[in-house]
């Protein structure tokens, strides 16, 4: 018996993002994305961010969650 029978159904894994690699704290067949919400079969995991912990469903899921938080970490220019 493995998790591809199918006695066990679909579950969310608890993982830890490192840089290059990833590790399941707590196993399970799928991550969600941080911005789409879709689930992410966990040998498809490609794309994460380390420092703030997430995954992302895509190349350009990444880029939008990048831009994103660049656009949020800038300055604010307000006038006086």
């Amino acid at each position: 018996m493995n998790i591809h029978d199918q006695k066990f159904g679909a579950s969310e894994a608890n993982v830890r993002y490192l840089d290059g690699d990833f590790v399941v704290l707590r196993p399970g067949t799928f991550v969600r994305c941080a911005l789409t919400g879709a689930p992410i079969p966990i040998e498809d995991l490609t794309y994460w961010n380390v420092d703030r912990q997430e995954a992302y469903a895509s190349p350009s899921v990444a880029m939008d969650a990048s831009l994103a938080d660049r656009k949020a970490r800038a300055p604010k220019n307000e006038i006086t």
